[in-house]
């Protein structure tokens, strides 16, 4: 793995059309967590001014582009869909360099940015209301959607281009102003993001990007009077803060948080099909993902089967540079995540778990200067321990044994998160049957936890969401209002 032998290259905010640095004159570091040595990028470390100054400039853009007609908003979104798409690779390495996600997943992600893109370019064209017969005679009602104004978007770091994708694609092409936050560890592919969008044709002022923490930036834009709603995606105790302040001056808050999310593995399942799914969701991306398999809850008589050739195939996962192609687990995002999925292991093993796998730092060789692990599995899980509630987003997997489907079912459901949820069987019966009782918003037979498309709703119930839905059909309710028309004619 390289290491930075020039000058890191200093980004800016871009606020008004305009690309400027912060008023405060900081920067801060962004740091490949595969290679601390390499450090991808100098951006602004902002505060309480640049957000007024991008929310200032979203409100005095919002008029002109809410007058716009909705499907020459969505063109251009077509147009920047087709700009990333040429840009594929090298904004794959960027996330990958940035983020630590493998270059096979980081492609993936970048193309599903695309195809978000191409999708919501299209809803430009589909944002209609309806027409409603009246019980009086020569009165016509109907109702249209229109935008809220100024919208502020918060964005995690384990998604840099497919999260802050499916938030801005609908917001902007509902007719609302932007005013967008990313994380700080990995805000470089979110940046990249917004000039494609302005090479696109995005008039100024309509997209603004304000990079910083959450306390110097987040808090201000969340309680900026002139921002009508704000689209989080993040851990469950900020989102609830959120939630707080905008309930205060009635901001509509949309919030996508945690999940410990369980697999059902019942005796009667193809066993190489739930090792597949297991693996994939629990470790894949690291398990830094709100979707992850955090718990494999498996039917007695399947549990050492299961876990043999679970164990067996994690031996060979290749770990190490995220940038090689042969790659199958990068890093931990950074130094803070590793060390909670290695505190949450040791919580694991004082609650009674057995560790039959993993776990160990990595520090030696190619791995020196990363934040490497290797994925954890531990038999003997109990329901209702630390490490059976609470979320890890790590490569930390839970067994938990199941004396039948019953109690798989009620095991499953005994978390105050309710995200997704799969459940392995060759049984139609109990499949369906969980997807009825499962309390998740998302539900897979046969299938990972962890992978969802573009073009349908994501997201959770209970603790893991605020209920408005993301992506899809779905997704432009949340930045519009109904408006309710009576003609008399």
């Amino acid at each position: 793995m390289p290491t930075a032998t020039v000058a890191p290259t200093t980004y800016l905010n871009f606020i008004d059309g305009e690309w400027r640095a912060s008023r405060t004159g900081r920067t801060f570091e962004n740091i490949n967590p595969a290679d601390t040595r390499d450090v991808v990028g100098l951006l602004q470390d902002s505060d309480a001014s640049d957000v007024d100054a991008a929310v200032q400039a979203a409100q005095k853009a919002f008029p002109a582009w809410a007058s716009m007609p909705a499907p020459a908003r969505g063109k251009i979104l077509l147009k920047a869909a087709a700009i990333l798409e040429g840009r594929l690779a090298d904004m794959a390495d960027l996330l990958s360099r940035e983020e630590g996600k493998t270059i096979g997943e980081a492609k993936g992600e970048v193309n599903r940015a695309v195809r978000i893109l191409e999708y919501f370019g299209g809803e430009g064209a589909r944002l209609s209301g309806q027409t409603i017969p009246s019980e009086r005679p020569r009165v016509f009602m109907y109702t249209i959607r229109q935008p809220l104004g100024v919208v502020a978007l918060i964005a995690p770091w384990n998604f840099p281009i497919a999260i802050p994708t499916w938030k801005m694609a609908p917001a902007l092409v509902s007719g609302n102003a932007v005013v967008f936050k990313p994380a700080s560890q990995a805000p470089l592919t979110s940046l990249e993001l917004v000039k494609i969008l302005e090479q696109a044709g995005i008039p100024k002022g309509v997209l603004n990007l304000v990079t910083g923490s959450g306390s110097s930036v987040g808090t201000p834009l969340v309680a900026h009077p002139l921002v009508r709603a704000i689209s989080f995606t993040g851990s469950d105790g900020v989102g609830r803060g959120i939630a707080a302040v905008g309930a205060e001056r009635l901001a509509r808050v949309q919030l996508e948080m945690g999940g410990k999310n369980p697999t059902i593995v019942l005796a009667d399942a193809d066993m190489d099909v739930a090792v597949d799914c297991v693996l994939n969701a629990a470790f894949f991306s690291t398990g830094q993902r709100c979707t992850a398999t955090s718990r494999a809850i498996v039917e007695k008589g399947a549990v050492q089967p299961f876990v043999e050739r679970l164990v067996a195939r994690a031996e060979k996962l290749k770990i190490g540079d995220p940038r090689d192609p042969s790659t199958e687990l990068g890093p931990a995002i950074d130094e803070k995540q590793l060390k909670t999925t290695l505190r949450y292991l040791d919580i694991g093993k004082q609650e009674g778990a057995t560790l039959v796998h993993g776990g160990e730092r990595l520090s030696e060789g190619a791995h020196a200067n990363g934040w490497f692990s290797r994925p954890a599995i531990m038999t003997g899980v109990s329901s209702q321990s630390k490490l059976g509630q609470d979320e890890v987003f790590g490569p930390l997997l839970g067994i938990i044994e199941a004396k039948d489907f019953n109690d798989a079912v009620g095991l499953a459901n005994d978390v105050r998160f309710g995200l997704s949820a799969s459940i392995c069987t060759t049984n139609v019966s109990r499949a369906l049957e969980y997807v009825e009782r499962a309390e998740a918003g998302m539900v897979m037979v046969n299938l990972p936890s962890a992978g969802v498309e573009y073009h349908i709703p994501f997201g959770g119930i209970k603790d893991s969401s605020s209920g408005w839905r993301e992506q899809g059909p779905l997704a432009t309710q949340f930045f519009t209002d109904s408006k309710t028309v009576y003609i008399k004619y």
